[in-house]
């Protein structure tokens, strides 16, 4: 593919794509000839030839996609990864791109922008185990969970717990940014938004927060350093066309 053959996404938009990583063989087999010897070695790793094969098809379709927004072979990608693991593609001249990509049982999802810094995180809708709230929301989003009904109460966990994953991995510090060092909002009486970071006062202007439409199943959100620009969400499907509506989800309670 030549350089007159890139997509582009522009200032307003964050495109998403969401697909299923549980595929046929023949399907497993061409993602396979996308990906690196070291990422087919990493596949080659997991206990578990299922995930393995989950692996596979998550990284191939991740190439697939990106290779059409570039320009270019999804094989020839080279990745480069942060001191805390966040993924880039180096570009000539510095030229700004952005995704990130989730998975969680049989499903992925990718956020691609031409413009803004961007995490994505989407999780299965499970009962929960232990008080993960308690050990790592801050006291604000911890007193505003136990505040919900009881029938709300797993919504609004995965609610917070989704886009405040998807704002540590834009944020790009991966670990080293405690989940209790920033507050967001999580119920239906707020849109989303980021409320407050440790050391940025202006960093609730700076940054967006978009509820990802998802199956009743899963919970997901998108964080982008738009630095006040509106944005919305545009997804993509498998054909590789943009759906038909555009919607901004920070006010779709979808």
């Amino acid at each position: 593919m030549q350089p007159a053959d890139r997509e582009t996404i522009g200032p307003d938009l964050i495109d998403v794509w969401t697909w299923s990583v549980d595929a046929p063989p023949s399907s497993v087999d061409r993602y396979a000839a996308q990906l690196s010897a070291e990422e087919l070695a990493r596949a080659a790793r997991f206990v578990r030839e299922h995930d393995g094969r989950r692996f596979i098809v998550g990284r191939g379709r991740l190439r697939s996609i990106l290779g059409r927004y570039l320009g270019l072979p999804p094989k020839s990608l080279a990745f480069a990864y942060n001191d805390y693991g966040k993924p880039s593609v180096a570009l000539p001249g510095g030229t700004p791109f952005s995704f990130n990509l989730s998975h969680s049982a049989d499903l992925a999802a990718l956020a691609v922008s031409d413009r803004y810094e961007l995490g994505i995180d989407i999780e299965e809708i499970r009962f929960l185990k232990e008080d993960i709230a308690g050990r790592f929301f801050s006291r604000k989003e911890y007193l505003t969970l136990q505040a919900l009904p009881p029938e709300a109460y797993l919504d609004g966990f995965y609610r917070c717990w989704t886009r405040k994953e998807a704002f540590v991995k834009a944020h790009g510090a991966g670990l080293s940014l405690p989940l209790d060092s920033f507050d967001v909002t999580f119920d239906w009486a707020n849109e989303p938004r980021l409320v407050r970071l440790d050391g940025d006062p202006d960093a609730p202007s700076n940054w967006r927060i978009l509820e990802l439409e998802t199956p009743v199943t899963f919970a997901g959100a998108v964080v982008a350093l738009t630095k006040g620009h509106p944005v919305g969400l545009r997804y993509r499907s498998e054909e590789d066309e943009p759906s038909k509506a555009l919607r901004d989800l920070s006010e779709c309670r979808c």
